[in-house]
């Protein structure tokens, strides 16, 4: 267990607006709700979807997400409850179980498929797309799986246990960092009566996703499955997240690139003329 320090803020960001996600499908065939959508690109650059999946239906889950390809940004992907098994162009494989993430690089092209290794229970988690700043969006692929318990977490006095999945919180540093886009990415599990106050950058675009119960966040409430966007406050140096009945959530935070979004489907670029390369390097067999 790591030791963390407690965050004294000079003033909580507050919420903005509340999404309510969309129900959809994809791959062959998952219910997901999609949380974050290309209408949020610009107010929450530099992610770029965020995808919310939760059954304990097999029929919900079980066709899973067979080859397709990606380009141009980067996946995390975070189990809560589940199996799921990863395999790439690049020659990677992982299998990515209860409490554990697992972050793709897409850059210049991999194709990978990520398929249910169960029959039953509950699968759930989520898939977060953070992009790739124009210099990096042709790297070479790459590929990390952390289980459970490589993922540092911390409990406070008050019980709040949180989860660092990107970035830091409270002087707990996580298990990935990404120098331009600098993602804060924590699950958070807050008793009833319990508070958590966390550091941000005031230059990050920032949000919550309440996944269990409600909190406050000021003076708005935050249901579950609503997404809370977070203010850009100047003042603001953090946000204090306040649980009266017992409530799960992620924080998720990142520096905005201000650079142009092209997308087509899996395909995330700059220009036009580059999702139009990376449609003939995929139709040609040259993406990864």
């Amino acid at each position: 267990m790591n030791t963390a320090t407690q965050t004294t803020l000079k003033q909580s960001r507050g919420i903005e607006r509340l999404v309510q996600g969309v129900a959809t499908s994809d791959g062959a065939g998952v219910n997901l709700t999609r949380v974050l959508t290309g209408k949020l690109h610009r107010r929450l650059d530099p992610f770029l979807m965020l995808d919310a999946f939760a059954s304990d239906d097999p029929n919900d889950y079980i066709a899973g997400f067979p080859d397709h390809p990606h380009r141009g940004f980067e996946t995390i992907t975070y189990m809560l409850a589940g199996r799921m098994r990863h395999r790439d162009s690049a020659g990677h494989e992982g299998l990515l179980e209860n409490g554990g993430m697992q972050w793709m690089i897409a850059g210049r092209g991999a194709i990978h498929s990520e398929m249910p290794e169960q029959e039953d229970g509950v699968m759930e988690g989520f898939q977060l797309w953070l992009n790739l700043p124009a210099s990096n969006k042709m790297a070479a692929p790459w590929y990390k799986d952390f289980p459970a318990n490589e993922i540092p977490e911390y409990t406070t006095a008050e019980g709040v246990t949180v989860r660092v999945i990107a970035g830091s919180s409270n002087g707990v540093a996580a298990a990935m960092t990404r120098e331009v886009t600098e993602p804060v990415y924590l699950d958070i599990h807050l008793p009833a009566g319990t508070q958590l106050s966390t550091a941000l950058p005031t230059t990050h675009n920032a949000f919550v996703y309440v996944y269990r119960g409600a909190v406050q966040v000021g003076d708005e409430q935050v249901d579950a499955q609503r997404m809370g966007i977070l203010s850009n406050t100047a003042e603001a140096d953090g946000v204090t997240i306040v649980a009266k009945e017992a409530a799960r959530l992620i924080l998720v935070a990142g520096k905005p690139l201000n650079e142009p979004i092209v997308q087509y489907g899996p395909f995330v670029m700059n220009t036009q003329e580059e999702i139009h390369q990376a449609l003939d390097d995929y139709r040609s067999g040259r993406l990864a």
